[in-house]
C-alpha cells in the first residue's frame, strides 16, 4: 500500500481493525489511530527540507501528541522534543530524549521546574525578563550544560485564528520586542549573562500565512545579529524558530510543505541559513494530524426539525477544538459500513453529534454524507495532533484506546497498542473514589 492512496489505506487500516477486535460495537466503539509509517514519512520530508550542511535539531512539540509511545518514535528516528510542562519534560524523558534533546518553553516555569532542567541539561528558553532574574540566582550556585535562551514577541501580527496567533502587539507569550525600551534592555540582558546564547520566537500556527511566519523569524535572526554587533562577540550562536507550520484540512494534500516553508524563511531571513547559527525547529501538528484518526460508532440516528441527526461515540471528548471552535477547526468525516469499507450510496445532510451532555457536541452541522445507520462507523481524519491524545473529560467520558499502526508492503496491517482504553475502575480511581 503505497503512500500516495491515503483514502485506500485509511480504508484498509478500519477494515483491519474491526476484523481484529480493536472496534466493536459494544465494548470498543471509539479508538484513536497513529500511523507510524506516515509519520516518519513526515519526519523524513523535515529533515530533507533544511540544508543538510545547517546544524539543525527538529523537536516534535510533545503537546500535540504527548503518548510516550508516540513520543518514542520520534526519538527513535531522530528528533528532539519540545516540551512546555513538567508532564511533558517526564513524557520526554520517558520516551527516551537524552535531555540535550529537549526544550523547555513553559511560559509559567516554577523554580523547581528550572531548577530541574537546568540540572538535567534541557535546553531552557525563558518567557520573561523576570525569569531570567530567577535564573541569576538558581545558576549563581551551580554549573548546568543548558542552552539558554530567551523568547521574544517579533510583534508581527495576527492570522486568521486568534487563539493560535502568538506574535500579536499583546500576546502573553516572550518579551515583547517592539515595547519601549526593550530592544535595548535585551542586549544589556544578553551583556550581563554571558550564558545566554539563544533566541526564540515562535509566530503561530494554524491559519497563520508562511510570510507573517517568516517576517517574524526575520525580526528573531535580525536581533541576534544586533545583540552580537553590540557586545563585539558572537554570543548569540542559536536561533529557536519554533514550529507552527498550517495544515491542509481539507483534503488529503500536504499544504503548505516544509520545503515551502523554508523557500519562505530564506527569502525572509537568508543570514538564518549562512551557516552562522544552530537552529532548532519545534514543528507537532504538521507532524502528527494528518497520520492519525478517530474511529466511532454509529450508536442511534434521528430527525429533528427535518434534519438527520446522527448521534456517535466521537465528540467533544476527543474533538473539543471542532466542537467548541467549529468554523475554526473543521475536520473532514467519512461514512462506512459495520465492516470497515466506504459507504456508498445516497447522500443526506447530517449532523454528526457525540455522546456529551450539551446541545454543542456536534462534530459536524449538515454534512453530506452516505446515510448513516446503528452500527456504521464514522471517521474523523486528520486527528493526529491535539484530538484523542489528549481527551477532554466531560461528562466522564473514559479514555479511548488508541493504536499505533505499521503496514507491511503486502498489505497486512499491524497494530500495536499505544494507550489501553480506559476502565471504569480507573476512571473512578482517577476521579477520587480511592480516596473514600
Amino acid at each position: 500500500m503505497t503512500r500516495t492512496q491515503p483514502a485506500k489505506r485509511r480504508e484498509l487500516i478500519l477494515r483491519s481493525a474491526v476484523q481484529q477486535g480493536l472496534l466493536e460495537p459494544d465494548h470498543a466503539v471509539l479508538a484513536g489511530f497513529i500511523d507510524l509509517d506516515g509519520v516518519l514519512a513526515s519526519i523524513t520530508n523535515l529533515h530533507r527540507a533544511f540544508p543538510a550542511s545547517l546544524n539543525v535539531m527538529h523537536t516534535v512539540a510533545a503537546k500535540a501528541n504527548c503518548l510516550v509511545p508516540v513520543l518514542e518514535a520520534f526519538s527513535r528516528n531522530g528528533m528532539g522534543c519540545e516540551v512546555a510542562s513538567p508532564g511533558e519534560l517526564a513524557q520526554a524523558l520517558a520516551a527516551g530524549f537524552a535531555p540535550e534533546r529537549i526544550v523547555y518553553d513553559s511560559p509559567s516555569k516554577t523554580r523547581a521546574e528550572l531548577a530541574q532542567a537546568l540540572e538535567l541539561g534541557v535546553a531552557v528558553n525563558a518567557d520573561n525578563f523576570q525569569e531570567l532574574e530567577r535564573m541569576d540566582g538558581i545558576l549563581a550556585g551551580r554549573a548546568s550544560d543548558s542552552r539558554i535562551g530567551v523568547r521574544i514577541n517579533p510583534q508581527v501580527g495576527s492570522g486568521d485564528i486568534a487563539a493560535m496567533s502568538t506574535a500579536t502587539l499583546t500576546s502573553k507569550f516572550g518579551i515583547a520586542l517592539e515595547d519601549d525600551g526593550n530592544r535595548r534592555r535585551l542586549i544589556q540582558e544578553f551583556q550581563d549573562r554571558p550564558w545566554l546564547t539563544w533566541l526564540h520566537a515562535h509566530v503561530g500556527s494554524q491559519g497563520c500565512p508562511l510570510e507573517l511566519m517568516a517576517e517574524g523569524i526575520a525580526k528573531t535572526v535580525a536581533l541576534a545579529e544586533e545583540i552580537n554587533a553590540s557586545l563585539g562577540r558572537r554570543q548569540v550562536v542559536g536561533i529557536d524558530i519554533g514550529g507552527g507550520l498550517p495544515v491542509n484540512f481539507t483534503g488529503d494534500d500536504t499544504a503548505p510543505t516544509f520545503d515551502e516553508y523554508v523557500e519562505r524563511l530564506r527569502a525572509y531571513a537568508p543570514a538564518l541559513f549562512s551557516g552562522a547559527y544552530q537552529i532548532v525547529t519545534e514543528f507537532g501538528r504538521s507532524l502528527l494530524a494528518k497520520n492519525g484518526y478517530t474511529a466511532a460508532y454509529v450508536e442511534y440516528t434521528k430527525t429533528s426539525g427535518g434534519r438527520r441527526i446522527v448521534i456517535t461515540h466521537a465528540g467533544a471528548q476527543v474533538a473539543a477544538r471542532t466542537v467548541f471552535m467549529p468554523d475554526s477547526w473543521p475536520i473532514r468525516i467519512t461514512a462506512h459500513n459495520p465492516s470497515g469499507h466506504l459507504k456508498e450510496g445516497a447522500t443526506a445532510p447530517q449532523d454528526i453529534a457525540g455522546p456529551c451532555c450539551f446541545a454543542g457536541d456536534v462534530v459536524a452541522q449538515a454534512r453530506s454524507l452516505p446515510v448513516l445507520e446503528p452500527g456504521d462507523i464514522v471517521t474523523l481524519l486528520d486527528t493526529g495532533a491535539y484530538y484523542f491524545s489528549t481527551p477532554f473529560h466531560y461528562n466522564s467520558l473514559p479514555d479511548p484506546a488508541v493504536y499505533a499502526v505499521h503496514t507491511n508492503p503486502d498489505g497486512e496491517v499491524k497494530f500495536d497498542l499505544v494507550r489501553r482504553a480506559e476502565s471504569i475502575q480507573e476512571l473512578l480511581d482517577r476521579t477520587g473514589a480511592h480516596q473514600l
